[in-house]
């Protein structure tokens, strides 16, 4: 008997959890008449069974049977009956019938016997809600009853008034439990799994619901909520090595809900020190995006560069790069490749020379062409008062680097060419010379804001694109009016015209787009933003903007 076998009950309800979670938004957009999809509550029932010190519990709020309105193309159907089929057993007529609003699964512990010496060994405790206990032993009772057929040994067990029973013929680690408590299915990887899970319902200070962080981090869920899920991220930290040596934030609680264009998840990171107050809150776009083309296939926007390295976002940027790369090192800005290539090879510090100056709107772009290994950038900034000394900073900067800096009409409109001047001999019985000059940016005056763009191409298409800018493309209006007002501003991707630029930079996303292929290939654009500014939290949300 394998280990594969003696885990697959325990992993298919785990896989019901979460695949249903995932694939629930894109089927959601192919049904002509979606109907409203609302959790019955936001919170966990099955809370009251994980430990306050569980790295992460993740909790599907919906019947699965209530997503069956959505599922026009039969995908969920389809999922459903392919992860019961190693089981034996039929999910509309051993589950559907008592099956509730609820689907929980939680990491409880990082290692069940706690020594160190054996290896760590996780504990997995999934919980299924149900209206009908006696119909859920009978499940129960089939369920194990065909793990016998296949050659088990079982063992049950009494413990503080509910029947344990699970697989004896194996490690207690290879282990599959289960057992009916209150209104509840139980399934865990080992018994101590179950035990724990029962003395935390007995003893309610051990229980989740008694962290003060969780009780906190529920209160900021959005109504409606179809999905949840709280992290203790020094935990998961751990559980997944990675380095967190003084976590800024120590708990995350994320939140699904569903609209008419997508999936909208608010994630809610939660301290308790002082943060420094974000930068500006906007209660609009900003008027910089007006300069942007709609050819952008990323897009940033905000106020105030100035103020990137203060506050609590810039907090949590470092805590999240330090626990993913070990050090202060911005991994994550190799989506912003282009840029940090001007600022290795031009000798330009980002920070220094150009964010420190920008007091104002402003918004970063990258357009990709066909045909080109990298996109082109524009960036445009609101002209205050410090913008004039920061445009002469740069003038010197590409002066020091050997670049002519000349004033060139480009259709009627002014634009200041940094260049690089270079001479070419022709082949002729007298030798001559003709020079060429490799423009390295561009910058110009439109309105109230000042534009930098890395070629003429693209300066010439700002100049002329203002009627079909970003901020007028009807994709980006749906995508931002789901997000809170006032906020921080955006990080906007559309998915349709950079894929293959966020692919180049993050080449992990390939591997998760096989496992997720469904849902990519409906994905129109995601949109990032913070807003909020409550005592200890830093709030946040992404759309993902699905095709219908």
């Amino acid at each position: 008997m394998t280990t594969q076998r003696s885990l697959s009950g325990f992993i298919i309800a785990g896989a019901i959890a979460l695949v249903v979670a995932a694939i629930v938004g894109f089927n959601l957009f192919f049904a002509k008449s979606p109907v409203r999809l609302i959790a019955t509550s936001s919170q966990s029932s099955a809370a009251v069974f994980v430990s306050k010190l569980a790295p992460v519990t993740v909790s599907l709020l919906v019947n699965p049977d209530r997503l069956g309105s959505f599922d026009s193309s039969g995908e969920l159907s389809k999922l459903k009956n392919s992860l019961l089929v190693k089981s034996g057993l039929d999910y509309k007529q051993d589950i559907q019938p008592w099956l509730k609003d609820e689907i929980t699964l939680a990491v409880t512990t990082l290692d069940i016997d706690r020594d160190p010496e054996n290896g760590k060994q996780p504990g997995y405790l999934m919980a299924l809600a149900t209206d009908k206990p006696a119909k859920s032993q009978e499940f129960l009772q089939l369920l194990f009853s065909k793990r016998v057929l296949a050659g088990a040994n079982l063992a049950t067990e009494e413990y503080k008034g509910a029947k344990l029973i699970y697989d004896s013929s194996l490690p207690e680690s290879d282990s599959l439990a289960g057992a009916v408590v209150d209104n509840f299915v139980l399934f865990a990887n080992n018994p101590k799994v179950l035990r724990d899970a029962i003395n935390n319902v007995q003893a309610p200070d051990l229980n989740l619901l008694s962290s003060p962080q969780y009780q906190k981090a529920t209160q900021q869920l959005p109504k409606g909520s179809v999905a949840v899920a709280f992290l203790n991220l020094p935990l998961v930290a751990q559980w997944q090595g990675l380095n967190l040596p003084e976590p800024t934030y120590d708990s995350e609680i994320v939140a699904l809900t569903l609209n008419s264009q997508g999936i909208f998840a608010e994630t809610n990171f939660l301290t308790d020190l002082e943060i420094e107050p974000t930068s500006s809150q906007l209660s609009k776009p900003v008027g910089a995006l007006e300069y942007v083309p709609a050819s952008a296939g990323l897009v940033i926007s905000g106020s105030h560069l100035d103020n990137l390295g203060k506050g609590g976002l810039a907090k949590l940027w470092t805590q999240a790069k330090t626990a993913i790369s070990g050090s202060g090192t911005d991994i994550i800005a190799r989506l912003v490749q282009p840029l940090t290539d001007v600022e290795s090879k031009q000798g330009i510090d980002l920070q220094q020379d150009i964010f420190s100056w920008v007091q104002g709107e402003y918004a970063v772009a990258l357009v990709p062409r066909v045909g080109k290994a990298s996109p082109d950038w524009i960036f445009v900034t609101q002209k205050v008062e410090t913008v004039p000394e920061g445009i002469a900073r740069l003038d010197a900067i590409a002066s020091s680097s050997g670049l002519s800096s000349n004033t060139i009409t480009l259709d009627k409109q002014k634009v200041t060419a940094w260049t690089e001047l270079t001479t070419a001999k022709t082949d002729s019985a007298k030798p001559s010379f003709t020079v060429e000059a490799n423009v390295k940016g561009v910058h110009t005056t439109l309105g109230n804001y000042e534009i930098f763009a890395s070629d003429l191409a693209t300066i010439y298409e700002v100049v002329n694109s203002q009627q079909k800018s970003v901020i007028s493309d009807r994709n980006f209006q749906d995508s931002i009016a789901v997000i809170p007002q006032p906020n921080q501003g955006y990080i906007y991707v559309d998915w349709t015209k950079s894929q293959n630029l966020v692919e180049q930079q993050i080449p992990i996303l390939k591997l998760i787009e096989v496992v997720g292929k469904p849902f990519f290939e409906n994905l129109r654009s995601l949109t990032f933003s913070s807003y909020g500014n409550e005592a200890g939290t830093l709030k946040g949300g992404v759309f993902l903007q699905l095709t219908r």
